[in-house]
């Protein structure tokens, strides 16, 4: 008897499988649970849409967001087809995530010409050091905006 767990990973294989055929994106594809129901689902669509940020599981959190109109999904889960990349796993922590199950691991994405490897030894540099250099330029009243958010009485922290 398969759990739900099996049947939601079944069903995000199902969707890359369909997002490669149809051409539309690379193998990667995720969904959004909440209390056992799905609430998204996301496929690549980095080369349809032009866009490098379109990955499965950002496409399935900002769904989600705008499903349940709330910018956390702490009672949510991620189910996806790959181990997620850095900015999908940064992304996974704003959204407040409760959990991530995931099939393939980043050096089997490795093998078949997805290489993540570079963001993370970019991480252990310096900003600095980088291959694409991060300059602190630092200026007299360059806090005013953080300045103005501390001030605010009615903002919303996330």
């Amino acid at each position: 008897m398969k759990t739900n767990t099996d049947q939601f990973i079944q069903q995000t294989l199902e969707l890359a499988v369909d997002n490669v055929l149809s051409g539309q994106g690379g193998p990667f594809a995720a969904l959004i649970v909440k209390q056992g129901k799905v609430v998204s689902t996301g496929t690549n669509r980095v080369v349809s849409k032009r866009d490098p940020t379109a990955h499965a599981e950002i496409i399935a959190i900002r769904q989600a967001c705008q499903e349940l109109n709330s910018f956390q999904l702490a009672d949510c889960e991620i189910y996806s087809s790959c181990e997620p990349c850095a900015m999908c796993l940064g992304a996974i922590y704003w959204a407040r995530l409760q959990r991530v199950y995931y099939v393939n691991t980043r050096e089997q994405a490795a093998a078949i010409g997805f290489i993540d490897e570079l963001i993370y030894q970019e991480l252990a540099k310096l900003p600095a050091e980088r291959q694409i250099p991060l300059l602190h330029i630092p200026q007299v009243n360059g806090d005013c905006a953080f300045e103005a958010w501390r001030q605010q009485v009615h903002k919303i922290v996330y």
